[in-house]
């Protein structure tokens, strides 16, 4: 018999219905593929459902998520809600309440034409990073007082716990050893990015990152303040392998880290508590001016997928739908990445169409 597994399929707003049905699109084509099979349940939540009941995301929907395997997310915000009103409550409120400490952004270069800097090709970047994805300044502790007046003052905590901190180093020490090393190195490494001689509550990091890799001799490790990492992503993006980082760090550095190469229509990410249920999306937005176009690229979100299958134990379906998206951007039929000049539905056709044909054949390529 085969594995069934659980999805809750949660679209949200602008482009997120489109670029989830591509990637269901190429969930069919998978599961045809690899023999285990999905029930999917829609979940409603996000601008218009809001805008109709009033409500974000109810209690029972988390507590019907945790009865799950995984979800798939598409984009959250809407431009007639208050900015983070939703994003706070669906977003956030998978990764606080579902404790989704990991949030894993690989930024993998598939063709040299996708990278705006100058002869760097696909080998040259290959990096994980490991987001902390539930405390930093974005745990919601935050206020206002005086509020209006010429004398507000508006505070936000950063908020860091050595179980925290210490749960997510060890996640990117584990990930770099089940990686291995870069072609041409000896040992995988780790690479801590923070701002300790700055942010000094930060030091946590710094001590827990040193005693957590006395416990992992063969990785070599590496350490960069958030600014001068943001420098070395654009002139040495080879130095770098698996990195781990604070929340709101690792929130910008990865956006950096997206348009090396090709922008946020590629760039995908797990929200992941390993072993429990987890959450999947693309890291670009909601892009209203796109929606109901099919203009929206769903590469990142059928990367996305393959993280989560990677995450259910379908690890040789997830290398292959990375294998498949990877040969057709090698191969220049999938020409660019820029919004409009694929359309939404055609890239989804292609990835599912590519994939069974490869199944057929046999693969050309394989991801690392």
């Amino acid at each position: 018999m085969s594995k069934v597994y659980d999805i809750g399929v949660l679209p949200g707003d602008g482009i997120g219905d489109e670029v989830v049905a591509q990637a269901l699109k190429v969930l069919d084509a998978v599961q045809q593929v690899y023999g285990f099979q999905t029930r999917r349940e829609a979940m409603p939540y996000g601008a218009e459902h809001f805008l109709k009941t009033g409500e974000t995301m109810p209690d029972a929907a988390f507590d019907r998520i945790r009865q799950m395997h995984a979800v798939l997310f598409g984009a959250i915000g809407d431009p007639r809600i208050e900015v983070g009103k939703l994003e706070f409550a669906i977003i956030a409120g998978m990764r606080h309440k579902l404790d989704l400490y990991v949030n894993l952004r690989p930024v993998k270069l598939y063709h040299e034409s996708l990278c705006p800097l100058k002869d760097k090709k696909p080998g040259d970047i290959d990096i994980v990073f490991c987001r902390e994805n539930t405390e930093d300044a974005y745990s919601g502790v935050y206020g206002y007082t005086k509020k209006g007046s010429e004398h507000e003052i508006a505070l936000q905590e950063m908020i860091y716990t050595r179980r925290g901190t210490e749960r997510i180093i060890r996640h990117a020490f584990e990930l770099a050893q089940k990686r291995g090393p870069k072609p041409g190195k000896d040992k995988p490494q780790v690479t801590l990015i923070d701002k300790a001689n700055a942010v000094r509550a930060q030091d946590l990091w710094t001590r827990t990152f040193a005693e957590v890799a006395r416990e992992y001799p063969g990785i070599a490790t590496d350490h960069a303040y958030i600014d001068a990492a943001c420098m070395w992503m654009i002139k040495n993006p080879d130095w770098f392998d698996v990195c781990v980082t604070t929340n709101l760090f690792g929130d910008i550095i990865t956006d950096l880290g997206a348009m090396l190469i090709g922008g946020m229509g590629i760039a995908a990410s797990g929200n992941i508590h390993p072993g429990k249920v987890s959450m999947f999306e693309g890291i670009h937005g909601s892009a209203p001016k796109y929606k109901g176009t099919d203009k929206a690229s769903p590469l990142a979100t059928i990367l996305a997928m393959g993280l989560m299958l990677d995450h259910l134990g379908e690890a040789a379906a997830s290398k292959e739908l990375e294998a498949t998206v990877a040969e057709l951007i090698q191969t220049r039929q999938i020409r660019t990445l820029k919004a409009g000049d694929h359309r939404c539905s055609e890239l989804g056709t292609m990835v599912k169409d590519h994939l069974l044909r490869r199944a057929r054949t046999g693969p050309v390529g394989a991801a690392r």
